[in-house]
């Protein structure tokens, strides 16, 4: 079946994007005899960000739903960047989303293979020794206009060519010295037909395969032979691959010349990759950031990566829901940030417990609550589940409120604290303000209110109402905390086209960290790391957290305040 006849142009139902709809005509044609199996082919030289767990949710995700299976294969064609660091972190990323691969597979478990290819293609004289520099290569295969010239070495006899082959595996030569090309087209319009390059010298130890190989295959000639070893039925990948699509099925019908290809090989599919606002998704220029500590490593939670979302405070199923939300086409497109942002309130709003802390902290004193008294008062976990069931926190006669939420001159429609205003302090009393207490410079350092015994939350006629509710928390039954207020990385909307280094485009305000910071103990105490701070946004405990010194990430606000900046 060719392409084309992949190709659908209407969708027959809105809920499957257009992979799927493939998907189904394949099963129902009994194409592969009727199996499915995809495959995420990572490169294990970096941590996977969230343009890799669109992919995931794809390769994963469409195996899944149909009965197929996914396997895991790691790209380790280059030892000079892949490290067993990156493969844990890989894995740990996939499970994370809440998936499990069918088994887990190397290209390097296909060296001997790819290599007897080559050499079948050397035999067939459809591959030759160049001995050209990178840059004479690139020269002479001209441009998309013009046809390119033939490499001097292109007619080289196949015994000389065998024979330096197995020399580039021996260690013997400097890297750069030669490669294997395939002999194809050099006017071929694709410029990726330009006798492309399938074998390179890299004198450095493979981190599975050891000091076995020194000539590495290419990624081109990898790929689809890879999927081929391994049995992959639907080979789906990003919009980049377009143009080498041609050229994986050259080899494979190479690989595979006078047999049945029809039904039983792999075809390859794209769909658009994820693009985000004011981020980068070049594993490069995050490798950078991360070795020149312009970050708190692969995890920061500025980063794009998915443990970087992770330790922010997402949860898996708001990262799926973002990328359901974007979700599949044939057509790329810069994602806003607030997407991201609204999925992740979406989702945190159903599962995060409520909890009360004070950020930028100004002392309440209720100077008609007697004097070392306390009572414990309940306040619901979650108004989204029941079942989450509710704890109590403590109130007592000195609270420490927002610094934002009282204001000696207020304005008219200023419903929060103010002198001779009434508000609720959630879960508990309705107070009335009395005044407060400024230091010599004129700053606030006291609040004072006077509370109504009788207001008391869940008491019967309790239900007087006033405008403003506030939270609080007890300044003798609080626990300190530090807490880090995350925003975007970069300050323009898409770094990756501004000519700019990238260096240059952070945003100084991404990272705010608040010191002076309290929190009510259950904060600490409760077992989910999805928390909302009442009316303030929602956050997690970092993995720096101690008993000793709590810290808090800001996972996201309660609303955008971006796109209002």
């Amino acid at each position: 079946m060719t392409e084309s006849q992949h190709e659908i142009s209407a969708p027959r139902e809105k809920s499957l994007n257009f992979i799927e709809q493939i998907v189904e005509r394949d099963l129902a044609a009994g194409l592969n005899d009727g199996r499915l199996q995809t495959r995420f082919p990572p490169e294990p030289n970096g941590y996977l960000h969230i343009g890799h767990a669109k992919a995931i949710c794809m390769d994963f995700g469409i195996a899944q739903k149909y009965g197929g299976v996914c396997n895991l294969r790691l790209d380790d064609t280059n030892p000079q960047k892949e490290d067993t660091e990156y493969v844990e972190a890989i894995k740990d990323d996939i499970r994370w989303l809440g998936f499990e691969w069918g088994k887990i597979c190397h290209a390097s478990d296909y060296f001997q293979q790819l290599w007897d290819f080559a050499v079948q293609l050397i035999r067939e004289g459809k591959a030759y020794i160049d001995e050209q520099t990178s840059e004479q290569i690139a020269a002479q295969k001209g441009t998309p206009t013009q046809a390119g010239t033939d490499s001097p070495f292109r007619n080289r006899p196949i015994e000389e060519n065998l024979a330096l082959f197995e020399k580039m595996n021996s260690g013997e030569l400097p890297e750069g010295s030669m490669v294997l090309r395939a002999k194809i087209d050099m006017a071929n319009p694709n410029m990726h037909f330009r006798d492309p390059i399938i074998y390179r010298i890299i004198n450095k130890e493979h981190h599975r395969t050891g000091s076995r190989w020194k000539a590495y295959p290419m990624y081109d000639f990898a790929h689809g032979q890879s999927d081929y070893f391994e049995g992959v039925t639907h080979s789906i990948c990003t919009l980049e691959f377009v143009p080498h699509r041609p050229l994986y099925d050259w080899f494979i019908d190479q690989l595979k010349e006078g047999k049945d290809l029809e039904d039983h090989r792999p075809h390859q599919f794209e769909f658009n990759r994820l693009n985000l606002t004011y981020t980068v998704m070049s594993k490069r220029k995050l490798l950078a950031l991360v070795t020149e500590k312009l970050v708190d490593g692969w995890d920061d939670p500025r980063m794009p990566t998915i443990c970087g979302l992770r330790r922010r405070g997402y949860s898996p199923e708001a990262v799926r829901r973002f990328i359901e939300m974007i979700g599949y086409t044939k057509f790329d497109a810069l994602n806003d940030y607030a997407m991201l942002e609204a999925a992740a309130r979406e989702d945190l709003n159903a599962r995060a417990q409520r909890v009360s802390a004070v950020l930028n902290p100004v002392k309440l004193i209720i100077t008609n609550y007697p004097e070392g008294q306390s009572e414990e008062m309940e306040a619901v976990n979650n108004p989204e589940c029941a079942a989450d069931g509710t704890h109590t926190i403590t109130f007592s006669r000195e609270l420490w409120i927002e610094r934002e939420d009282f204001m000696e001159d207020a304005p008219k429609k200023y419903f929060r604290m103010r002198p001779d205003g009434e508000v609720r302090l959630k879960n508990a009393y309705i107070v009335k303000c009395t005044g407060c207490k400024k230091d010599e410079e004129g700053n606030v350092i006291e609040v004072y209110a006077e509370y109504d015994p009788q207001s008391r939350s869940g008491l019967p006629g309790a239900d007087r109402r006033v405008k403003g509710t506030l939270h609080w928390v007890s300044a003798n039954h609080c626990l300190p905390a530090e807490v880090r207020l995350y925003d975007r990385l970069f300050s323009v909307e898409n770094p990756a086209a501004d000519e700019r280094d990238f260096r240059e485009l952070l945003n100084p305000e991404s990272l705010k960290v608040l010191t002076n910071c309290y929190v009510e103990p259950y904060a600490a105490e409760v077992a989910s790391p999805y928390l909302q701070f009442q009316r303030i946004g929602y956050f997690t405990q970092d993995k720096h957290s101690t008993p000793q010194h709590l810290v808090f990430n800001r996972t996201v606000g309660l609303k955008d305040g971006w796109t209002k900046k």
